[in-house]
């Protein structure tokens, strides 16, 4: 999974080294990849932005699912 070998820097900009790409990403996105990368299931995920994000679980899970389909398209999972 080549999201495992992303790193994100202080400004928020992912980079993969392998594929040389980088990512401006928000803070929610770098949330959902750090616990992505913790190996946190989808449904733990939602949680845990809806609790710190301060929004509605269907809000968290609407976020959360368009990100994963993102992550997908891009080859990233």
């Amino acid at each position: 999974m080549l999201l495992n070998e992303m790193t994100i820097d202080e400004n928020n900009i992912g980079f993969i080294p392998s594929l040389g790409i980088s990512f401006e990403i928000n803070d929610t996105a770098k949330r959902i990849i750090e616990l992505i990368k913790e190996g946190k299931s989808k449904e733990d995920i939602v949680k845990i932005i809806s609790d710190e994000f301060d929004v509605s679980w269907g809000e968290a899970y609407a976020d959360v699912e368009d990100f994963f389909i993102k992550l997908k398209v891009y080859g990233l999972i």
